[in-house]
């Protein structure tokens, strides 16, 4: 039987056009028993040896393991290549080329096959290295196609004819053989020059000129205080390449196939780094269409649709590899992701290099964020020793912890409780003067200004890192539909349209983004979705506040349960308090899960049409569900409890016999600060932490079980030897940014909102997020495959919900100032109602009379043993005594406090917003150095494009004199600025066929 020649190639199933030479080779059926194997001539590896039928037979007949095929002809595919003489696990099997990306997916044989001698004759092999059955259609042997089966092989032809339109598009695919019942396949792909330079130029991707230039330096004061900082702060820098302190940097310009003299190409291999690549890859992977898909667009339809189980970049290298051979995994595993290094920087620019510029600035907006808590925990700790030293000289806690002044309160509930001594609850009066104080005012001030400080801060950073990144000037990149809109979109063409629209389905989906209004979605056809988004978020919002609910009644009940019992009547108020905050906690962590999924859920209803949308609109969703969620109880104790109470004689109850929930003695504050201090405790540690690192390391075991018992996946050969797509294929799959930015947005709003009833909160957070940056780190290089590269130039919305939370965090510790601490009581008291100037009085000044013989029938406590008779009782309000002519009214000194309140928040708020626009004013979101160097660099770009014009018109020129004289010259050197620009200058290692591919 002759060989195929390079032009006899045939067609894959279903493809729409001819293959090149330099495309697959596809039989339309396997070889017989006896016949070789088809061969596809084509340029062989240097180095290699040649092949023979033996070693042909060794390779397709269930030889070594780790033998492959090239789905295209760079490489023959009867030459096996052991994996342990293999240079780089980073390549393909010809040690030459570099993967960029890899396709996975498992395959399943059919059924039972009869046999027909040794295993190694049983299976034909296709050219492109897949297993097909033996060429005798309709034969006794033969058995009919089950579901499974033809499920697999619809599956089958897809990935043949996505994998043939990758080659159309210049990638070149390297396949394994299906040498196992079923197991994973990997499609390794490789990018060559000509691919790279075409989607670059594409892409508009800036790369350094041959240009450098020196960055402006500071004035003279500010170079010798960055030095001296330089100095002091070089034991905290990571041993890595910093280019950001580099004096001198590169001209970046948008890569051009036309320009190719303007770049320093030394060696085309390493021009693009491996994220650069992956993303190029990534780019032509989401393009290309698969007709037998139903025209599906992109590889991330083919993953939602089961045709492939993962796409992912390769990670460059293990992470700890013996020996010295250093790679960037390696070297951020060694002085980023370990927590040894937790005092050092971030290596941030080696981030970006690895990871790409949205995942760089999520670490560096980390950074500046852990760094700026530094000052704002140093202030919390001055506040909160500023209130220690001073307890001894709070006059309303000494009048409340006096024994003689005896003030008998109220009773705490109906019948079980007694008339007590308000000297009982001196401790708490005590404790709650630790954050309630005048310099909790002050704090609260200075937080909100922190808050604007550090968002103008990273407004600069971000900048000035979009200056050194090249994102200056980037244009956002087109978005392809989401898988979900595709197929929303084609039902309803299939509903609504006739026949002849129907047909439209089979053309070629490139021009998809032309789409007709009647092809595209309308707020019709999303109403539905809205609605349910609309319902589902209220149902979830009231099911937080009917949680809440459930807590205070259990708080109700259980104090007066407790009340009952003697041994325990003295500690009802702690126990309540700490049980019902340890509840909200357990709610709290439940219902966060929940509501994450209930989001992405409710955001796939919606059916948004790019992956950009679908995100902005999970972020906004989660965030509200999970702001909700994380802030009602600390609202609920804030603003509402102790608020609806009543007075004695008239109190309001839940139930029957139920009173609602008083303040402590001391006020609400203390009881505040404990609930925000165990809910943000409670989730940073079991949240944040226990989660993120038991979740994964149960997941991959889970996996890792899972993969032993799996029958016809172990081989002992390669479990000793995994090539990186293996041991890549293994880790986490990358997700996204959002459960990262989430809860940090969380805990800034803990830091910000409630600051004024916890000044340590800023401290518990600094070291939360000190772990928090080496365990995302460590994640991201040990746990989870490669992310794909994206560029961006900020932080998207996040910013704009963080800007959110600045402003309202005023407005509520405007309120927690003045509504539940007794901050303005006292201020009131002191300047209005004091006979000296002093507090003294104020505790009897804020306790109203009550003539116990009014009590309620049946209210009154049952076996009181106070110690003497009682006739009045004292409770906490401002109204008029018993004796007066309208007892138990609202009295003067209520109003004169409620006036003095709302004042506060206005003189507050407006105080606040003023300086906060004053920093923003003060500050410049640009930096003036940055400013400079952008111009500066436009200028010096002209400049260098005028020259390396000029240069290469000489050139041209005196090529024409040689070539054919001076008749010829001076066409020639009209004609030099249209020409191509294959001609590179003296000294430039671009080559011109480099430069003149036809792709």
């Amino acid at each position: 039987m002759a060989t195929p020649g390079p032009r006899d190639i045939p067609l894959l199933p279903g493809s729409p056009r001819r293959l090149s030479p330099r495309a697959v080779a596809r039989g339309g059926q396997g070889p017989k028993h006896g016949q070789q194997n088809l061969k596809v001539p084509g340029p062989r590896a240097p180095g290699l040896p040649g092949s023979s039928n033996q070693d042909s037979e060794q390779l397709f007949g269930g030889g070594s393991s780790h033998s492959c095929s090239v789905i295209n002809n760079y490489l023959d595919a009867n030459e096996p290549v052991s994996s342990e003489a293999r240079l780089s696990r980073m390549h393909f099997h010809d040690n030459q080329r570099k993967v960029d990306y890899v396709l996975a997916y498992h395959y399943r044989k059919r059924g039972a096959h009869p046999s027909h001698g040794s295993p190694g004759h049983s299976l034909a092999i296709v050219s492109n290295g897949e297993t097909g059955k033996e060429p005798h259609a309709g034969g006794p042997g033969d058995i009919e196609l089950g579901p499974l089966d033809a499920l697999e092989e619809e599956r089958k032809e897809q990935r043949e004819e996505f994998e043939h339109n990758l080659m159309e598009a210049g990638l070149e695919l390297e396949k394994d053989l299906e040498s196992k019942n079923q197991g994973s396949i990997f499609v390794r792909i490789h990018a060559p020059w000509q691919v790279l330079a075409r989607e670059a130029e594409f892409l508009k991707i800036k790369v350094p000129t041959k240009k450098m230039y020196e960055i402006k330096s500071e004035g003279s004061i500010a170079k010798k205080f960055n030095e001296i900082l330089k100095r002091l702060s070089s034991p905290l820098k990571p041993r890595v390449p910093d280019h950001s302190d580099n004096k001198m940097k590169n001209l970046s310009y948008p890569f051009s196939r036309e320009k190719m003299y303007l770049y320093n190409i030394q060696d085309k291999d390493t021009f693009f780094d491996n994220a650069t690549r992956s993303r190029i890859v990534h780019e032509i992977l989401k393009r290309t269409a698969c007709s037998r898909a139903n025209n599906t667009m992109g590889i991330n339809s083919l993953i939602a649709n089961n045709i492939y189980e993962a796409a992912y970049p390769l990670h460059d290298g293990e992470y700890d590899s013996p020996g010295d051979d250093m790679n960037d995994r390696k070297l951020l595993y060694q002085e980023w992701a370990r927590y040894g290094v937790f005092y050092k920087f971030q290596p941030i620019d080696l981030i970006r290099k690895y990871f790409g510029e949205k995942i760089g600035l999520y670490f560096a907006w980390l950074g500046l964020y852990t760094s700026f808590l530094i000052p704002s925990s140093v202030i919390g700790v001055i506040v909160f020793l500023y209130g220690c030293a001073t307890i001894e000289e709070d006059i309303p806690s000494k009048e409340m912890c006096d024994q003689q002044n005896a003030f008998t309160m109220c009773p705490l509930c109906d019948k079980s409780c007694d008339y007590w001594n308000l000297s009982s609850a001196c401790g708490t009066a005590r404790a709650s003067h630790l954050f309630d104080n005048p310099a909790t005012v002050f704090f609260s001030i200075f937080m909100a200004l922190w808050a604007t400080m550090f968002l103008e801060n990273w407004k600069r950073l971000q900048m000035r890192l979009g200056y050194f990144w090249d994102l200056t000037g980037i244009e956002e990149e087109q978005e392809h539909s989401r898988p979900e809109y595709e197929t929303k979109v084609r039902e309803k063409m299939l509903k609504e349209s006739d026949k002849s629209v129907v047909q439209k389905l089979g053309a070629n989906t490139t021009e998809s983004e032309d789409e007709d209004d009647e092809d595209k979605l309308t707020w019709k056809d999303r109403f539905p979705g809205y609605l349910m988004n609309f319902a589902s978020i209220l149902f979830m919002i009231a099911l937080t506040f009917s949680i809440v609910f459930g807590v205070i009644v259990y708080r109700i009940t259980t104090a007066a349960a407790l009340s009952l019992n003697k041994a325990t009547r003295s500690n009802v108020r702690v126990t309540v308090t700490a049980t019902a905050v340890i509840i909200n906690l357990v709610v709290i962590l439940i219902l966060d899960e929940i509501y994450g999924a209930v989001a992405k859920w409710l955001t796939k209803i919606e059916v948004p049409k790019t992956e950009q949308t679908f995100e902005e609109r999970l972020i906004l969703k989660a965030f509200l569900l999970k702001f909700v969620n994380a802030y009602s109880p600390i609202f609920y104790v804030a603003f509402f409890k102790g608020r609806f109470v009543g007075r004695p004689g008239s109190y309001v109850y839940v139930f029957d016999g139920y009173r609602m929930e008083e303040c402590a003695p001391g006020g609400c504050l203390m009881e505040l600060c404990i609930q925000l201090s165990i809910i943000m405790l409670g989730k940073q540690l079991i949240q944040n932490n226990i989660f993120e690192i038991g979740v994964p390391k149960l997941k991959k075991l889970f996996r890792k079980l899972k993969d032993e018992t799996e029958p016809g996946e172990t081989d002992s050969a390669h479990s000793k030897h995994p090539e990186q797509w293996d041991l890549d294929y293994s880790l986490e799959p990358y997700t996204g940014l959002t459960p990262e930015y989430m809860e940090m947005i969380i805990q800034f709003g803990f830091v910000t909102l409630f600051v004024a009833s916890f000044p340590l909160a800023p401290v518990f957070a600094l070291l939360n997020n000190v772990i928090e940056v080496r365990l995302d780190a460590k994640k991201f290089v040990t746990e989870l495959r490669r992310p794909d590269a994206v560029r961006t130039k900020d932080i998207g919305i996040w910013f704009d919900i963080l800007s959110g939370i600045g402003k309202f965090s005023v407005i509520i510790n405007a309120f927690v100032i003045a509504v539940t601490s007794d901050f303005i009581p006292r201020l009131v008291y002191q300047y209005t109602y004091s006979h000296n100037g002093t507090l003294h009085g104020f505790v009897n000044h804020t306790l109203s009379f009550f003539n116990v013989s009014q009590l309620k029938e049946g209210t009154q406590p049952e076996n009181s043993q106070f110690d003497r008779e009682v006739q009045f009782c004292r409770f906490k309000d401002y109204r008029e005594p018993p004796w007066a002519p309208n007892p138990y009214e609202f009295s003067k000194q209520y109003w004169s406090v409620l006036s003095a309140r709302l004042a506060f928040v206005i003189i507050f708020q407006n105080l606040v917003m003023f300086l906060s626009v004053l920093v923003d004013w003060m500050i410049p979101d640009i930096p003036t150095d940055i400013s400079d160097q952008i111009k500066k660099e436009k200028s010096l770009l002209v400049d260098f494009f005028l020259k390396e014009e000029h240069e290469k018109l000489k050139v041209m020129d005196e090529l024409a004199q040689r070539s054919q004289g001076g008749g010829q010259h001076s066409r020639r050197s009209r004609a030099a600025s249209s020409a191509p620009s294959g001609w590179s200058q003296p000294g430039s290692l671009a080559s011109s066929g480099s430069q003149h591919t036809n792709v």
